[in-house]
């Protein structure tokens, strides 16, 4: 009797586990929560009509890098998909000695030791069980790894040291990039396996990323927030009805972001919502017929679709067109792809 008591409880233990997120900052920098942003985030050098800047602004997510003008005035319009947590210790030479931690407990899921292997240099991804799916937080520019994959690790636990790997980090600019993220597709090995993709599944292009920073402060002021809590809270800057000629992948894997009809029956489509990075927020089902993606709406804007999408729709004001690479990114979520054989012998991809 006791052993079954005590099993009940640890299975409502782990139970609970799967739907907590109790997370903490990844490295000894709190500036985040201090009102001194320009100490938390690690600058970018920025050179604009004859210009030369360092906003701290440019380390943050969102749209924060790459300035042009457009009717007199100034946007940035390069995505950043992540945030750069500048280090707080340095040695006498100035290379970082923060260590870096899990932000939540989880499963290592990926370690990328090859420092020219992407743009992230040497990264960790790691593995949270959210709600019973799972939602992945990405570590980069590494300069030492301490874990491997298949490792459990525990809110706070070790998993690196901060370095500058990675594609035009220098040592002065040493920081980490820290992002969570959302997966895309479970056949991204398929979808990418002409592209010479060494990374997997946990390509970061197949990563989705929020806006992290901004979870950690909803968290902090709602202990119980949930990912599909906080994701509902985004407003769309667009939608595309598809046609329900096939399932839509994610839609099995973050079952969360579905919307059914009121009675339960099939429709002839899914009009999936997006934010204004790409990250798809609902999939709805739809009355509407389709032959083909169609964009049923977009959030009017003075300032070209393409600026505020990182190009995924193209048109201004009430007028939009999917790009491209916004068919891309549908493709890659509907599975809008042949199946392809995986190569044996991959070469190195800088993502």
């Amino acid at each position: 009797m006791l052993f079954s008591i005590s099993r009940s409880l640890v299975c409502g233990l782990l139970l609970a586990l799967t739907h907590a997120v109790d997370i903490q900052l990844p490295t000894e920098n709190r500036h985040l929560f201090s009102n001194e942003p320009q100490k938390f985030y690690m600058y970018v050098d920025r050179y604009f009509e004859g210009n030369h800047s360092q906003p701290w602004q440019a380390g943050s997510y969102g749209f924060v890098r790459t300035s042009v003008r457009v009717d007199n005035q100034i946007i940035e319009t390069k995505f950043h998909e992540g945030i750069d947590i500048a280090p707080i210790k340095r040695d006498k030479a100035g290379n970082p000695l923060d260590l870096v931690s899990s932000i939540a407990a989880g499963k290592v899921a990926y370690a990328s030791l090859r420092t020219g292997a992407s743009n992230y240099g040497k990264y960790v991804v790691i593995e949270h069980p959210w709600e019973n799916t799972s939602v992945y937080s990405l570590y980069a520019h590494l300069g030492e790894i301490t874990c491997q994959v298949g490792d459990p690790v525990a809110k706070g636990a070790v998993i690196g040291r901060m370095g500058y790997t990675g594609s035009g980090i220098t040592r002065v600019r040493a920081h980490l990039h820290l992002e969570l993220a959302l997966m895309l597709s479970g056949r991204y090995v398929e979808y990418s396996a002409k592209m010479n993709n060494v990374h997997g599944l946990f390509n970061g292009m197949n990563l989705a990323g929020m806006d992290v920073a901004a979870f950690f402060h909803a968290q902090r002021d709602k202990t119980d927030l949930k990912i599909s809590q906080f994701l509902a809270s985004y407003p769309a800057y667009f939608k595309v009805t598809v046609p329900r000629d096939q399932p839509i992948e994610m839609a099995t894997r973050y079952p969360w972001m579905v919307r059914q009809s009121a009675d339960g029956h099939p429709t002839p489509s899914w009009e999936i919502a997006f934010s204004e990075t790409g990250m798809p927020l609902t999939i709805t089902a739809s009355e509407r017929t389709v032959a083909k993606p169609q964009i049923t709406m977009v959030r009017p804007s003075p300032i070209p679709h393409s600026y505020r999408t990182r190009g995924l729709i193209t048109g201004k004001g009430l007028e939009a067109s999917l790009s491209n690479d916004g068919l891309t990114l549908l493709n890659l979520l509907c599975g809008n792809f042949p199946a392809a054989a995986v190569p044996t012998t991959p070469t190195p991809l800088t993502n």
